[in-house]
């Protein structure tokens, strides 16, 4: 590490690669540390294209490289998280709509990754986009993934198989039921963000849709981690986002940002995460390094702020001033970028 040259602004392409080689050095062949349990992480964002299944399967992919047992549930319609980890799930495979709609065991659906041994997928098929109509009448339709998940970790200890140390569960860009079922699911939740404008516009109702399913139907879901996606740091747009998201969120926010990459791109028509494809790239070094800072997280106990708590006020302040902060604390973050305050729905 010290062999490396010093770079600075001037020479980018220089500092880049310096970057890199750092990263690899530090974490190629690491071992990283198992959580006390499991670990059930739900990758959510109703707004498309912020990279929600490219983190999920990357950050498995990282986590099962590093001497971890993974889990990923592709609760998304669209089937992309199976064809990046290489799962079978044309029509008739049995898949997470059999366990929901049907009641199946989830070991019956669930997939061992062909280029990972210690990664396992439970993959969605066309199915599942008629799973949202079909659940509506359905008994205790928003907790039956997580009495099927709870099943079946509880199941592998009866049979004497390793423990799963991380669940991610992969959501359509929506908030509908089988979004509503990964957050029961879940104990914590990850955030991608698009570093650009449009992202923070709908985080404001993400986190009151959260709020809501602690209130009524689980009480421990916490937002634990923000990571910052599609970095371009040489654009203002980018570095304001970036520090906007760390001013609101400063205990939940990665260090790691995921800068846009040609190899992540281009690893799922290959069938593949960027971790086996191009496992040296900078997408995949920058993945790994979130996976051990997400694992960092929990290893060391600290527990994760919650966000959705406005912040303390001083004593002084008349309390019409701070429920107005409270209100207005998630209009701030989406107008902060651009210019001008956008009018979003008030969350009381």
């Amino acid at each position: 590490m010290a062999s490396l040259p010093e770079t600075d602004e001037s020479t980018p392409l220089a500092a880049q690669l310096a970057i890199d080689a750092r990263r690899r050095i530090d974490l190629q062949g690491r071992r990283f540390s198992r959580p006390q349990s499991t670990r059930i992480i739900t990758v959510a964002n109703q707004k498309g294209g912020v990279g929600k299944t490219t983190t999920t399967v990357n950050l498995a992919a990282g986590l099962a490289l590093s001497g971890l047992n993974v889990l990923v549930i592709d609760n998304d319609p669209q089937g992309n998280a199976s064809t990046a980890l290489g799962v079978e799930h044309r029509a008739g495979t049995p898949s997470v709509y059999d366990v929901l709609v049907e009641g199946d065991p989830l070991s019956s659906a669930v997939q061992q990754c062909p280029e990972i041994p210690t990664l396992w997928c439970v993959p969605a098929t066309i199915d599942l986009s008629g799973a949202e109509i079909e659940l509506v009448s359905m008994v205790s339709r928003e907790t039956r993934l997580r009495r099927a998940l709870d099943d079946y970790l509880d199941e592998r200890v009866r049979e004497g198989q390793p423990p799963i140390d991380y669940v991610l569960v992969d959501c359509p860009p929506s908030l509908g039921l089988l979004t509503i079922n990964a957050f029961v699911v879940g104990r914590e939740v990850l955030i991608p963000i698009q570093c650009e404008y449009y992202a923070l516009e709908g985080l404001s109702q993400l986190l009151k849709t959260i709020e809501l399913i602690r209130a009524h139907l689980n009480p421990g879901l916490h937002v634990s981690t923000i990571l910052l996606t599609m970095y371009d740091g040489r654009t203002n747009l980018a570095q304001q986002v970036a520090a906007e998201v760390r001013e609101h969120f400063p205990e939940q926010t990665l260090r790691t940002t995921v800068p846009r990459s040609v190899r992540i791109s281009e690893a799922p028509s290959h069938g593949q995460t960027v971790m086996t494809y191009d496992g040296g790239s900078t997408g995949a070094l920058a993945y790994l390094e979130a996976a051990r800072e997400l694992t960092e997280q929990g290893a060391y106990g600290t527990a994760p702020v919650a966000v959705l708590s406005p912040p303390e006020q001083p004593d002084d302040e008349p309390e019409a001033a701070r429920e107005d902060s409270a209100t207005h604390r998630d209009h701030e973050l989406a107008g902060s970028i651009g210019g001008s305050v956008v009018h979003l729905e008030e969350q009381r």
